[in-house]
């Protein structure tokens, strides 16, 4: 008499929507790469800033925005996890989620980096662009779950 484990079949491929190796090292140093900015910031950055020059008010200012983008970059770091490690179909439109997300971090997180460390606030202009693509990632999820069900 066998178990039903010792009788269960041994899949022989992995399933289209398992994460590959190459979402899954993305998605980490997306998360590594907040918490290591999220480092730096807590630690570094005050100093930097005041041997740069900046006045007591714009120091404020900018590590709080700097924080903001630590926050956002952080939170869709877990969404990108989150969606990686999800059982829905590698679909075009599931890459398109993804990609937003990405470009949200880069664009939203990333301009508030640069903006910080160079003390440049035209870079804000650019920071709406992330917000957008996040709305957009956001809203566009409502599509993966229809797009699961056809499958």
């Amino acid at each position: 008499m066998t178990s039903s484990i010792e009788s269960a079949p041994i899949p022989s491929e992995t399933p289209s929507n398992a994460p590959t190796r190459s979402e899954l090292v993305l998605v980490s140093l997306v998360g590594a790469s907040a918490v290591g900015i999220g480092a730096f910031g807590a630690h570094g950055l005050p100093d930097f800033l005041e041997s740069s020059g900046v006045d007591a008010e714009t120091l404020a200012r900018r590590l709080e925005q700097f924080e903001t983008g630590v926050k956002y970059h952080l939170t869709h770091a877990v969404v990108l996890l989150a969606l990686t490690l999800s059982s829905l179909p590698r679909t075009r439109f599931f890459n398109v989620v993804r990609w937003l997300m990405l470009a949200g971090v880069i664009f939203f997180s990333g301009s508030l980096y640069v903006l910080v460390a160079t003390n440049t606030p035209v870079l804000g202009a650019i920071t709406p662009i992330g917000g957008v693509c996040w709305i957009l990632a956001w809203l566009l999820i409502v599509g993966l779950r229809a797009s699961s069900t056809r499958h």
